[in-house]
């Protein structure tokens, strides 16, 4: 059995020098009720491609990881009864095991990066968790370790922001604005924490790349690009909501990796979807963002 199996137009992509984008596959087993998952991972593979690029969506598919999945194989992954969410920690298991699952950002970014995928989109990172200064996600070490560009909305608002903004600051992980000089709040345009960088094209941020490679820093590029104003939800609205599904998911005892499933399931009902809009919303952009930037670096002679 291979180590990873590229579908064929990814193999060739790679072959051929062409930009190609790392999509995750966390969003269609667990981020998105149906049938938006599926719109969803559709929508992002085909603004990927019209944006010049190619899209890899990444999932462990009966212990095999796979780079780029074709659309019977997408199906099969929405379909399963039982999927896994699979994080850095998980992946050993679930090869040895032969199970299926959707990768999160952690396990994106490595099978990506082992892959020679040097750019990847997502939703919003995970992070410190409210109230758990404990609990932080292995998106943040994954940010500190693996060298390729990550596109986000930020982290999920659900989070504690300003304490994940320090880690990833501890950690040494460049967080730019794309466009903007605060932190994106996932659904909402901004949190109001201030970044100290800030690109405003996909060529700004393929020369910083270019030169964390050349200073030999092993660091992701977090580029973050807030959600679209007129589908954003107003960060003090999602306070709001935010806090009182926090106060409620601790009366309930619920926490780990079923927390923030919940969070984000209790945020869409409290808005009457307004936040699975958002969701769609930012996750188009941020393909869209990420397709220009890995052309960006596709272009560049030096990267």
């Amino acid at each position: 059995m291979p180590d990873i199996l590229l579908a064929p137009d990814v193999a060739q992509a790679l072959r051929d020098g062409h930009p190609v984008v790392a999509l995750e596959s966390a969003l269609i087993t667990h981020g998105l009720p149906r049938p938006l998952n599926m719109d969803v991972a559709r929508e992002m593979e085909e603004m990927v491609r019209q944006e010049g690029a190619v899209p890899a969506t990444i999932a462990v598919l009966e212990g095999q990881p796979c780079i780029g999945l074709e659309p019977e194989q997408m199906e099969r992954l929405a379909a399963e009864p039982s999927p896994v969410k699979i994080s850095l920690r998980d992946l050993p298991a679930v090869v040895a095991r032969r199970a299926t699952g959707g990768t999160t950002v952690a396990a994106t970014m490595h099978l990506a990066h082992r892959a020679g995928l040097r750019v990847f989109a997502t939703g919003g990172i995970g992070g410190v968790h409210r109230g758990h200064p404990e609990d932080i996600s292995a998106d943040l070490p994954a940010l500190a370790s693996i060298p390729i560009v990550v596109v986000c909305a930020g982290a999920k608002a659900i989070l504690d922001l300003p304490r994940t903004l320090e880690m990833l600051e501890t950690l040494g992980v460049p967080v730019v604005g794309y466009g903007t000089d605060t932190f994106p709040a996932f659904t909402s345009p901004t949190s109001g924490l201030l970044l100290s960088l800030r690109a405003d094209s996909p060529e700004e941020v393929a020369a910083m790349a270019r030169a964390r490679d050349d200073l030999g820093l092993r660091t992701a590029i977090l580029v973050t690009v807030p959600v679209p104003e007129e589908d954003g939800i107003p960060w003090e609205e999602a306070q709001s909501e935010i806090e009182t599904i926090v106060a409620q998911a601790e009366r309930e005892g619920i926490h780990g990796p079923a927390l923030t499933p919940y969070l984000l399931a209790r945020l869409a009902q409290q808005t009457d979807g307004r936040s699975l809009r958002a969701n769609r919303a930012l996750l188009l952009q941020n393909a869209r963002v990420a397709a220009r930037i890995t052309r960006a670096v596709s272009n560049s002679t030096q990267f």
